[in-house]
């Protein structure tokens, strides 16, 4: 890339966000937040102008005027519309600072004390794992468990066509999950290191911009201006700790977060593969009606213990969520085996 269009590319970055900026802090008028993307939008406007001393440089005319392109000028409606917290994902994405004041119900809470309560909250969280596997086997058993239900109540409770019906689902379900699983990741590892890796370059080029910037996120959330400004200037004095830092308070990111598209698409698989091989088991040992109620007896109890499993991430009682999943699948069990049932009769 030429240092010509790099110029060019970073005055068309700084002037959309400068433009996002405004719009957002008229969507945040009343608010705490509007004087924040105030001043991130004057500081936009700055950092053009560092832009522009560059374009001279590398002998290309300034533009005359900045025109919003087509996706701006959306996104900006819906903010208007929707809220800047419905948005900030798709904010985000578009590089818009700010958005970690969003991810937390308490500006305070999110205020670090001391440097040193940066990289702690950071390190804090991680039961994102143990999550997603319990949800995975949760879809596993559901689905399949009112698959083989409602191919029981259309074939009168054939044992082969079952099983063969269950192992389909099985293996259809959890492909589905992991190509699913598999895109979704890499997206988000995609859009993760090509938002850090332009704030790395803004880094490097115009540090103490950055400290500004980031100083005025600490002040919007209820820091010291004073103290806020020698966070800041620290963090900044460290490029991988400013970094980090940045990646998370201004773009509202977790660089932690970069998981592999890989490694959660064969955990989604395994997990979904558990969930869905449970009530198969049943019919590998029995058959006819015998192996029907199998199903309905160990689903039941599968269901209650992810329900109750479940309550470990909201914390309410283990019982009523146990209750609750069981109440739920039963339902969807009951639903695809009088619709199985109604369509065998009918199509026999």
């Amino acid at each position: 890339m030429s240092a010509r269009h790099h110029a060019l590319e970073g005055w068309l970055e700084e002037k959309r966000s400068a433009y996002l900026y405004r719009n957002i802090a008229l969507a945040e008028t009343g608010t705490s937040r509007q004087g924040l993307f105030t001043e991130l939008a004057n500081a936009a406007e700055q950092q053009a102008k560092l832009w522009e001393i560059e374009l001279t440089k590398a002998g290309s005319a300034i533009p005359a005027r900045f025109q919003p392109d087509l996706r701006s000028r959306l996104v900006s409606n819906l903010v208007k519309r929707l809220g800047t917290r419905t948005m900030r994902p798709v904010l985000s994405a578009m590089k818009v600072r700010g958005m970690a004041i969003y991810t937390h119900a308490s500006a305070q809470h999110l205020m670090p004390a001391t440097i040193e309560d940066v990289g702690q909250r950071h390190r804090l969280g991680g039961h994102g794992n143990l999550r997603a596997a319990v949800f995975g086997i949760n879809d596993g058993l559901i689905s399949n468990a009112s698959l083989i239900m409602g191919v029981a109540g259309a074939t009168m409770g054939q044992s082969q066509m079952i099983l063969i019906s269950g192992l389909a689902g099985l293996l259809a379900g959890a492909f589905s999950m992991a190509s699913g699983e598999y895109i979704s990741v890499r997206s988000q590892r995609e859009m993760f290191e090509y938002q850090i890796g332009l704030e790395r370059e803004e880094l490097a080029q115009y540090p103490q911009e950055e400290a500004a910037e980031l100083a005025l996120i600490y002040a919007a959330k209820g820091m010291d201006k004073t103290e806020a400004e020698r966070v800041a200037d620290t963090l900044i004095a460290d490029p991988d700790r400013a970094l980090d830092t940045l990646a998370r308070e201004e773009l509202g990111l977790n660089p932690d977060e970069l998981g592999s598209p890989w490694g959660a698409a064969v955990s989604s698989f395994l997990a979904f593969c558990t969930g869905a091989a449970i009530p198969l088991l049943p019919f590998l040992f029995s058959t006819g009606l015998p192996a029907l109620r199998g199903v309905m007896g160990i689903t039941a109890l599968a269901l209650f213990l992810v329900g109750a499993s479940i309550s470990l991430f909201t914390g309410r009682q283990a019982i009523l969520g146990g209750l609750r999943m069981l109440l739920i699948g039963g339902a969807a069990g009951a639903a695809t085996y009088f619709t199985g049932h109604l369509l065998g009769v009918s199509l026999g």
